[in-house]
């Protein structure tokens, strides 16, 4: 089962390290990973995307929650959250399917952020189930790129 882990930690040197030093020496795979500080000077958020069974997962927390930096560990997993990705897309557009990438990028809320003669880059935000459906549909223009952040999330309000 995937898991989505959020952990607030002290903005310093190393802590990221150690975060991620803790997933790989207990031979735990990390889907996906971001980093970025919040709404506290010197505070940051990670938020990481693992799969695992619900021991390990509370292993994870556990051995987590032990490192001094770290403020505070919650697995979002079963919350109701609110969770994004946002990609860049380089796709393959020439005259004849340049409409044709401008209509699948409209029907999806998407931005053309670059145009250039044979191609154009498009930037789209949402949940994984849309991102990886207007990937598919881009597929068969050519992507010739893709740039991708991790999962970000956070517990709806009540």
């Amino acid at each position: 089962m995937r898991h989505t882990i959020s952990v607030v930690v002290e903005n310093e040197f190393g802590v990221l390290s150690r975060v991620v030093g803790l997933f790989s020496g207990r031979g735990f795979n990390i889907e996906s990973l971001c980093v970025a500080e919040t709404e506290e000077p010197g505070i940051s958020r990670i938020t990481i995307v693992t799969a695992g069974n619900k021991q390990i997962v509370e292993q994870i927390l556990k051995q987590l929650n032990k490192l001094i930096p770290v403020l505070k560990v919650s697995d979002l997993t079963g919350y109701d959250t609110v969770d994004r990705e946002l990609v860049l897309v380089k796709v393959k557009a020439d005259n004849d399917t340049k409409p044709e990438v401008m209509r699948l990028t409209d029907i999806f809320r998407a931005k053309i952020v670059d145009a250039a003669p044979r191609s154009y880059t498009i930037e789209v935000t949402g949940e994984e189930k849309k991102i990886n459906a207007f990937l598919q549909l881009l597929r068969p223009f050519g992507i010739k790129e893709i740039a991708r952040t991790g999962k970000i999330a956070i517990v709806r309000g009540t």
